[in-house]
C-alpha cells in the first residue's frame, strides 16, 4: 500500500463534505496590472474656452482689472497610452491686454487713444492689445488613477499637465522696411515661445463625454511688455469646455481565476476538524503497521500511545482556507494539541508551509506558504514550545497530488518529527 493511498482516505472526506461548492470563476483583477488596449482606443478631441490675464509689473499699470482680460480658445487631440499617462496636440487663439512702456511696445499692438484705461496716463505707458495664434504640446498625467488606483465609472479625475508652445503674434501693419521693430527701432521677433502647465479637472458625464475645467499658467518668452528686457510673461488662465473619447474608453486588467470561498455553520466546521484528526490519525497507524511489516517487527504493547508517530507520517496537519493564513478557531485547538505533545518530550520537529498550485499567483502562494508556517510556528511557541526545537520551511510543491478539485487538502502546515 502506498502512502499516497492512505491519503485519500482524508481527500475523500473533504470532497464528500463540499461536494456541493461552486465552479471557479474568472474575473478582471486590478492588482495584477493592466494590459494596453488597441491603438485605436482611448483618443479624445478636447475644446476649451476661457479667459487669461497677463501678470507683469507693467501690466499692473491698467487701472481696472477687467481691462486686462483676454479670451482664449483652444482645440487639441489627444491619446491616453496608460491609464496615467496621455498626451495631446492642439492649437490655440488668444487675446493679450495690458500695459507697455513706450520704448519696448510693439508699434502695431498699442493702443494710446485708450490710454485712459491707464492708472498714470502720462507718456511712460501705452495700452496694448494684440492677439496670437499657435500650437502646443502637452503631456497629461492622471492623479487621481496614479495616487487612487484605476477605477471604471469615477466620475472626477484630476489631471496635471505640462508642455510647451510656439505662438506667433498677429498684426496689420510694419515699419517702413516691413519689419516689425518696437518704438525704440529694436527689430521685434514675432515667434513667441511658451511653457506651460496646469491642472485639467475632468467630470465624466456619458461614455462618450466629459466636461472640464482648465486651470493653467502660462510663461511667455517675449519681453512684449517691455519689463525686464529678459523677463518671462506670466498669464494664468481659467478654461471650460468639454472631451469627447472615442472607442474604448475603459482599460482591461488580467484574468485570473478565483476560488468560491466555502461557508459552513460551527457545528459542521467542527465536525470537519474531527474528521479530519481521525483520517490522520488513521494514516498514522496505517504508516506505523505498514513500517512494522516491512522491518519484521512485533509492536510491543504499550497501554500510552506514542506521543510522537515515527516514519513519514506527519503529527498533525493543519489546514486553511482558499488565500488565507490566519489559523482558524477550530485548527487552534489542534496546535494546543500538538504544543502539548511537544512539552512531554525533548525531540526537534519540522514545520512545512504548502499552498496550492492551481488557484493564486507565484508570489501570492509564496507569500501564503511563508505566512502559514511562521504562524504555526509563532502559535507553538506562544504556548511554550521553545522556538529551537522547530525548524519552520516551505514547500514549493503540491502536498497531495490528487488535482484541482482536491485543492484544500494543499493549503496547510504539516509537522513532522525531525529526523
Amino acid at each position: 500500500m502506498k502512502k499516497i493511498t492512505l491519503l485519500a482516505l482524508g481527500c475523500a472526506m473533504l470532497l464528500g463534505f463540499s461536494a456541493s461548492a461552486q465552479e471557479v470563476v474568472y474575473v478582471e483583477d486590478p492588482a495584477q496590472g493592466y494590459t494596453f488596449n488597441k491603438f485605436e482606443n482611448n483618443w479624445f478631441l478636447n475644446l476649451e474656452g476661457g479667459a487669461g490675464v497677463l501678470m507683469s509689473p507693467n501690466d499692473k499699470q491698467v487701472d481696472k482689472f477687467g481691462d486686462r482680460i483676454g479670451w482664449k480658445g483652444t482645440i487639441a487631440v489627444g491619446k491616453w497610452f496608460t491609464p496615467i499617462l496621455g498626451l495631446r496636440v492642439g492649437g490655440e487663439f488668444a487675446q493679450h491686454k495690458g500695459a507697455a512702456s513706450t520704448r519696448y511696445e510693439v508699434v502695431a499692438g498699442h493702443r494710446p487713444e485708450m490710454n485712459d484705461k491707464l492708472k498714470d496716463p502720462t507718456g511712460v505707458f501705452n495700452y496694448q492689445f494684440f492677439n496670437t495664434a499657435g500650437g502646443y504640446v502637452d503631456v497629461l498625467l492622471n492623479l487621481t488613477n496614479w495616487w487612487c488606483g484605476y477605477r471604471p465609472g469615477r466620475v472626477y479625475n484630476g489631471i496635471f499637465y505640462a508642455g510647451a508652445g510656439i505662438n506667433w503674434i498677429m498684426y496689420r501693419e510694419g515699419a517702413g522696411d516691413g519689419k516689425w521693430r518696437y518704438a525704440g527701432g529694436e527689430e521685434v521677433d514675432f515667434r513667441m515661445v511658451t511653457a506651460r502647465a496646469g491642472l485639467l479637472n475632468k467630470f465624466t458625464v456619458s461614455k462618450h463625454f466629459d466636461i472640464v475645467l482648465d486651470l493653467q499658467v502660462a510663461l511667455h518668452n517675449k519681453y512684449i511688455d517691455g519689463y525686464g528686457r529678459r523677463s518671462y510673461n506670466p498669464e494664468p488662465t481659467v478654461l471650460a469646455g468639454f472631451v469627447y473619447n472615442f472607442g474604448r474608453k475603459e482599460w482591461t486588467a488580467p484574468i485570473v481565476p478565483v476560488c468560491p470561498t466555502w461557508k459552513y455553520t460551527d457545528a459542521e466546521g467542527d465536525a470537519l476538524v474531527a474528521r479530519l484528526a481521525a483520517a490522520d490519525a488513521k494514516i498514522a497507524s496505517l504508516e506505523k503497521q505498514l513500517y512494522d511489516c516491512l522491518h519484521r517487527v512485533t509492536p510491543t504493547p504499550d497501554p500510552k500511545p506514542a506521543p510522537v508517530v515515527s516514519g513519514d507520517a506527519p503529527l498533525a496537519t493543519i489546514y486553511y482556507p482558499i488565500g488565507k493564513s490566519a489559523i482558524t478557531a477550530e485548527q487552534k485547538k489542534i496546535v494546543a494539541a500538538v504544543a502539548n505533545v511537544m512539552k512531554d518530550n525533548s525531540n526537534n520537529y519540522v514545520l512545512t508551509g504548502w499552498a496550492d498550485n492551481y488557484t493564486g499567483t507565484d508570489k501570492i502562494n509564496a507569500k501564503l506558504r511563508k505566512d502559514r508556517v511562521n504562524g504555526v510556528k509563532n502559535a507553538l511557541t506562544g504556548l511554550g514550545v521553545a522556538a529551537d526545537r522547530l525548524d519552520a520551511q516551505i514547500n514549493d510543491g503540491n502536498l497531495t497530488s490528487f488535482g484541482p478539485k482536491s485543492a484544500a487538502l494543499d493549503r496547510a502546515v504539516t509537522i513532522n518529527e525531525a529526523k
